[in-house]
């Protein structure tokens, strides 16, 4: 497979200087034997530091050759990605790109942390699975030093126990399931069964975290969902007793909706959903995929929050395997001591080479100096987003976030700025409703910050002509 991807490698790159050489030959061509639109797209390229790859381009032709065999679920762009470093990435005809994007908040170190790289090799050579039927190493040590710093940063002061799995999806589908169990042991009879989540969430693609996921768009494919599963109003405190009710066995809800357009749960409305949880024995679920592990300059979000507003259920993924899949269902003991041997299990999650991975990533995000660091760009974020704000009022009406997790509330599509952006070497990408949204990795420099605000405006810029 290896020999095979280097040959389409080397393929479309002696495609590539092919076509280079084509456009210098062509250079000698009258431009006035060119058609108007030709002419129009040769101008156009010619402005652009990071041109789509055209239809005749080595990227086009690596992916014509592979789209056939690869199940049509993405709508990808042009660029075939093939190295990263820090903030950047470059394409396979090596533009070089400002990536804020980092994945999709993941690569919280950057592309191809140095560290990083060097413990793969070196677990990759000692041991990379033995499966959840014997113990390893880095499962516990990993398990320990999440429930450790977790206790340290002021988050899930009763946190107790950690189930390892592989995704975000699969680490909240664990905690539905631990819910529904702890449903089942205070209540015998089955009637505490039901799972609460709210509008503009995002919890994963799996049946269950589908299921708490309502948006039509991505349930009326699979419907019908698990039964059991109600919505309410993100924000909406009035709400709450009405929803939350003796027969709920749990809530799930993330402090910061990513997805969602980067909705931000207020302090009212998160005392008041858990205060609530107390009252009526549901377990409480705070989904941190995306905003966990210092992405908002705490390790999680809801480390802000009074004791009595902490989550007895808390996910991660994402930034804890920097690119590497792991996931992270941390439970405390009342949760933890109604989970037996046999309820749940995963064949990969726990490996010793993602635990490994994952616990040097943890003790790196979990440092005050880089926490700081997070307000302290987010900063810089603000401040070029302000200025964006007052030069396009009729675009931009709302920021919103904290730390490195930020969006632009735009008036209109924001499909043709991710583009322009794209083209001038800057990715970005949406969530929610026209939405720009921001998840740069947390090494990022407050230059590459100011090189990418620099960019945005460019775009912008460019689309309003």
């Amino acid at each position: 497979m290896a020999v095979a991807f280097r040959t389409s490698l080397r393929l479309a790159a002696k495609s590539s200087r092919a076509q280079a050489r084509c456009l210098s030959q062509a250079a000698a061509v009258p431009t006035s034997t060119l058609g108007e639109d030709v002419r129009s797209n040769i101008r156009r390229d010619a402005s652009l530091p990071n041109p789509d790859p055209a239809a005749d381009s080595a990227s086009a032709a690596l992916v014509k050759e592979h789209a056939p065999f690869m199940v049509a679920t993405y709508s990808r762009p042009p660029p075939v990605f093939v190295k990263g470093e820090g903030s950047y990435i470059w394409d396979i005809d090596n533009r070089k790109y400002l990536d804020f994007t980092a994945g999709i908040a993941v690569n919280a170190l950057g592309h191809c942390d140095p560290e990083f790289a060097k413990l793969i090799a070196q677990q990759a050579k000692t041991l990379v699975h033995g499966s959840n039927l014997y113990y390893n190493p880095w499962t516990g040590a990993l398990s320990k030093l999440l429930v450790e710093k977790t206790l340290e940063s002021g988050g899930m002061h009763d946190a107790s126990a950690v189930f390892i799995c592989n995704s975000g999806s699969e680490a909240n589908e664990a905690g539905i399931k631990f819910m529904r169990k702890v449903g089942k042991v205070l209540d015998p009879s089955g009637e505490k069964y039901e799972v609460v989540s709210f509008h503009n969430a995002f919890h994963g693609r799996t049946m269950g975290s589908l299921s708490a996921t309502h948006n039509p768009k991505y349930q009326q494919p699979f419907t019908p969902m698990v039964p059991g599963f109600k919505v309410g109003n993100y924000n909406d405190v009035s709400q709450i007793n009405e929803l939350v009710t003796e027969k709920t066995c749990g809530v799930i809800v993330e402090p910061i909706q990513g997805e969602g357009g980067i909705l931000v749960g207020t302090d009212e409305f998160l005392i008041a959903l858990a205060k609530r949880c107390r009252e009526v024995g549901a377990v409480l679920q705070y989904d941190e995929i995306q905003t966990g592990l210092s992405r908002t300059g705490t390790l999680w979000a809801h480390g802000r929050l009074p004791k009595e507003a902490h989550p007895d259920i808390l996910t991660t993924a994402k930034a804890l395997g920097n690119g590497f899949p792991i996931g992270a269902t941390i439970v405390n003991q009342h949760v933890a001591e109604k989970i037996k041997v046999g309820d749940h299990g995963t064949t990969f999650g726990g490996n010793p080479l993602a635990c490994r991975l994952a616990h040097y990533i943890v003790s790196r995000l979990s440092e005050p100096q880089l926490q700081e660091g997070v307000m302290a760009k987010g900063a810089v974020f603000a401040r070029g987003f302000k200025q964006l704000m007052d030069k396009y009022p009729e675009l931009i009406t709302e920021i919103r976030g904290r730390g490195l997790i930020l969006g632009l509330q735009l008036t209109q599509d924001p499909a043709p700025i991710v583009k322009a952006a794209r083209e001038r070497g800057l990715l970005v990408i949406t969530a929610g409703t026209n939405t720009l949204r921001f998840v740069p990795s947390l090494t990022v420099s407050e230059e590459e910050i100011m090189e990418g605000m620099k960019i945005l405006d460019e775009a912008i810029a460019a689309t309003r002509a």
